[in-house]
């Protein structure tokens, strides 16, 4: 298809069906941040262990499945998928409704985890199908103002239904017993049945065609995609690698990374002991230090992300040589993880900062601050998308990353301003300019990582790049907000200290802009002498 060719109407309707379904992933993800101080109270617990409920129980669960998730993407109906998945995540929202208690809630939340996982990979697969390459990134802009549209949505709505809950039921006379938090859970349930409802009817466009390039049919996708989940779970992948023949050199790397994994999460395990004692949670009658939990999760998706890309140069050496050997693909990779753990860590405990700073009820901060960081959610990424585009059009290549770049230096010195204001006023006056600019980056580094790899591959890089992130963003920037927050009493303190791998971000930013052109030049070449069969239409 030429790269000027018209856009399609259906292609518009099924960017807004994507654009949807990343909307209520995010809101039924998010939901919990306005909920902490409820929970909290019902549920006896503190800013850590809610720190694992939002990043790291959902994260491990999230992080594993993106990877079969994502290689069934590759090979599957995506449309199919996409309707399952979010009907499945939807009812393990509603599910935290039910729940009295730390496990249930544990529950519900890695259940959204498992279902969300197949959101990313699969929609962003599905959209590069049906716009060209000078449009992407509108596409990924408008995605990007969809999940702000989720973020700020969660906030709205939670903090409204619970508040109206409580105040028109005491908790004794309530239906179903429920109190406002579990009420809430149950009404962001609802709009994922009717969007599932609506993607199953939508059509699959023809894989490939927008970049010229012939895609196979995927004969076998669910073999493929269980082949992926047992080769990168811990236990089972050891099964996998007897299999596959794996060299004696083979277990040796691989049993060497666990044991240096296992090390680690000792060692973080007891000095986070040591800054900040928690007292044990109870999972089945079973005592286990929050803190043990968290590095033992953290240290599992590690695992996962080694025993991958092992599995990966086995399985499919092409997808091994364009992903895992592609500079600018890493750093675009680095870039994500490590800016995820700013913005989760922030929007994770804002919510109960404005509540603990200002004095706001929550339904004052679920609307004031929900609406807020939705309208501005929404304008940074519709700037930085087609500027984006434009910059990239005069400046091919590094154009779109040194959007980035402006980005993602200014907000974290922006950012220091914001969380020591003396009012809730001068609050919401100073997040606005930074929330327009810390939104900035989403859409043209994720419009520069997807252009670096084929087209069949694209779902399993969604994957790959959802596994990292959310293990390092997702995973540890709640919990270390959490964690400094319990240990200094000070929470502003807490969440502007996770800012401190900024420089490093620039740094790599930096590197990308140098390195970018280079390499998405060499996609086919790198696929094809690693065995690629590319055909191209003429």
């Amino acid at each position: 298809m030429s790269e000027r060719a018209a856009i399609r109407p259906a292609a518009w309707y099924a960017l807004a069906l994507v654009a949807a379904t990343q909307m209520i992933s995010l809101l039924d993800r998010n939901i919990l941040a306005i909920l902490a101080p409820s929970i909290k109270a019902d549920l006896k617990i503190g800013d850590a262990e809610m720190g694992l409920l939002y990043g790291t129980v959902f994260a491990l669960f999230y992080a594993l499945f993106s990877l079969p998730l994502g290689r069934l993407s590759d090979g599957w109906i995506r449309t199919r998928l996409l309707a399952i998945t979010i009907f499945f995540w939807s009812l393990a929202t509603g599910l935290a409704a039910f729940a009295s208690g730390f496990l249930l809630l544990a529950i519900s939340r890695l259940g959204v985890g498992i279902g969300e996982a197949a959101a990313q990979p699969a929609g962003t697969s599905l959209l590069y199908d049906y716009f060209p390459k000078r449009r992407r990134g509108l596409v990924m802009a408008v995605l990007a103002a969809a999940i702000a549209l989720g973020l700020g949505g969660s906030l709205v709505l939670g903090g409204f239904a619970a508040e109206w809950w409580d105040s028109r039921y005491a908790r004794g006379a309530a239906p179903l017993g429920f109190s406002g938090w579990q009420f809430a859970f149950f009404v962001a349930s609802l709009p994922g049945v009717v969007i599932a409802l609506l993607m199953w009817r939508l059509q699959e466009p023809e894989r490939g065609a927008m970049e010229g390039i012939v895609t196979p049919r995927d004969p076998h996708p669910f073999l493929a995609s269980f082949g992926v989940l047992g080769s990168v779970t811990p236990g089972l992948h050891w099964v996998a690698l007897a299999r596959r023949g794996a060299s004696p050199r083979g277990w040796a790397i691989n049993l060497a990374i666990l044991v240096a994994i296992v090390a680690g999460a000792i060692f973080m395990t007891r000095w986070a002991d040591g800054f900040s004692p928690r007292p044990p949670l109870v999972l089945g009658g079973v005592p286990v230090s929050p803190h043990a939990l968290q590095w033992g999760v953290i240290g599992f998706g590690l695992f996962v992300v080694a025993n991958l890309l092992q599995s990966m140069r086995r399985s499919d050496p092409p997808a091994f040589a364009v992903i895992a050997t592609s500079p600018a693909l890493v750093l675009c990779v680095l870039v994500g993880a490590l800016q995820s753990m700013i913005n989760y860590g922030i929007m994770g405990f804002t919510p109960s900062f404005l509540m603990r700073s200002y004095g706001l009820s929550q339904s004052t901060t679920g609307l004031q601050f929900g609406l807020l960081s939705a309208a501005l959610g929404v304008a940074g990424p519709l700037i930085s998308g087609p500027l984006s585009d434009w910059v990239n059009s005069r400046w091919p290549g590094p154009g779109r990353v040194w959007v980035t770049i402006v980005a993602l230096a200014l907000s974290p010195l922006i950012a220091m301003w914001v969380y020591r204001s003396p009012s809730a006023g001068d609050f919401y006056l100073r997040f606005t300019l930074y929330s327009v600019v810390l939104t900035m980056w989403m859409p043209p580094l994720y419009a520069t990582m997807f252009d670096l790899v084929l087209p069949r591959m694209r779902g399993i890089t969604a994957s790959t790049y959802i596994v990292v992130t959310t293990i390092f963003g997702l995973g540890i920037g709640p919990y270390a907000v959490g964690m400094i927050s319990d240990a200094t009493g000070d929470l502003g303190l807490a969440i502007l200290s996770i800012n401190w791998v900024s420089p490093v971000i620039v740094v790599l930013l930096l590197i990308l802009a140098a390195r970018v052109t280079r390499d998405e030049g060499a996609i086919l070449s790198r696929a094809r002498a690693a065995g690629e069969p590319v055909q191209t239409i003429r």
